[in-house]
């Protein structure tokens, strides 16, 4: 089909079209400007790959000497051999969690020696064969920056010390609060979204086995309780605060049960790691008490043996977003709180 325009309908058309140009070009241009941008951010924030004079600037010549030089600081001198502290050690050049005070141990060979790593993939490893012998050097994973060696003479369960450089890190304090609330599922995927936590994982605590796992927790007979072992910052979230996320995310005036999950290891239960929060948790539950019709159950315990839950139960809300409980119990706590899931 043919179809014929007059002059005043061609000339129409054509400013039309140059108006889809001139946006289609603009908006072209804009978006250029804004990869170059992004990509130029990118670059300027990227403190893992810098240039031996920038290492320079931002390290001090000591952490120069053994991060960027493979250099070691004498036995019995670095600030973290003795250290005792609960909290993150990190890579002093680009940050990463590196090491835990939990798997921190004395070693008594005058360098700061854990078990393991914080994460699997914080460190990497390579072979070292200076001074003459075969050993394994250690390196953050993220800058390459040297940290040490490791070797197959520590404590159970991984018999191996991680030999480290004091000079190479940074230390942040962090506490631990443990909460008992139901479903540790719940729990986690609503705390792992906190700011100030830098860790959840969910376990068992508060029973009378020496072991604990899912199945015989299950039973109701072990007398655990399923749990979220929360580690935070408490420079940036108070345990106040953290307490009061425990109180919205169930309710604390039913007896070993929340909606649905029935039994003793679903029972509500403050498991305090300091005398501190003993106080701050029964300063809490008078105040929430006064709000509330029904008792609070709450048990307020001290913290006993911690028993790490399956791999199949950490970050569970996070592996599994389409599961059914996840779809239609846990995100609908999670937007109630007002958070966002994180990708």
């Amino acid at each position: 089909m043919l179809l014929i325009y007059d002059g005043d309908e061609m000339k129409a058309i054509t400013a039309i079209v140059k108006k889809v140009m001139i946006l289609t070009v603009s908006l072209c241009v804009s978006m250029s400007c804004s990869m170059g941008e992004s990509a130029g951010r990118s670059k300027m924030n990227d403190n893992t790959k810098k240039t031996e004079e920038e290492w320079k600037e931002v390290l001090s010549p000591e952490a120069f000497r053994v991060m960027r030089k493979k250099g070691t600081e004498l036995a019995f001198s670095g600030k973290y051999d003795k250290h005792k502290e609960d909290g993150v050690y990190k890579c002093r050049g680009c940050r990463q969690e590196l090491f835990s005070s939990e798997n921190k141990f004395d070693s008594g060979c005058g360098w700061p020696s854990y078990y393991q790593p914080a994460k699997d993939d914080a460190v990497k490893e390579q072979v070292d064969d200076s001074l003459g012998r075969r050993r394994t050097e250690i390196l953050c994973s993220k800058c390459d920056g040297h940290l040490g060696h490791v070797f197959n003479d520590g404590p159970k369960p991984t018999e191996l010390r991680y030999c480290i450089n004091s000079a190479a890190l940074d230390f942040q304090k962090t506490e631990t609060a443990t909460f008992g609330a139901g479903c540790f599922w719940c729990t986690e995927a609503v705390f792992e979204l906190m700011a100030g936590v830098q860790d959840v994982q969910v376990g068992y605590m508060g029973g009378t086995t020496e072991d604990a796992d899912y199945k015989s927790v299950s039973s109701g007979k072990t007398g655990h309780t399923e749990v979220s072992q929360v580690v935070y910052d408490p420079a940036r979230v108070s345990y106040e605060e953290l307490l009061e996320v425990f109180w919205k995310v169930h309710d604390p005036t039913t007896v070993n049960r929340q909606g649905n999950d029935v039994g003793p290891q679903y029972r509500s239960v403050i498991f305090y790691h300091t005398e501190a929060q003993k106080q701050t948790a029964q300063k809490v539950i008078r105040k929430h008490q006064r709000k509330l019709k029904d008792p609070i159950v709450t048990e307020v315990t001290k913290a006993k043996p911690f028993f790490k839950a399956e791999v199949s139960h950490q970050d569970y809300f996070r592996n599994n977003p389409n599961a059914s409980y996840c779809r239609f119990v846990i995100a609908p706590k999670v937007k109630k709180m007002g958070l966002d899931a994180r990708e």
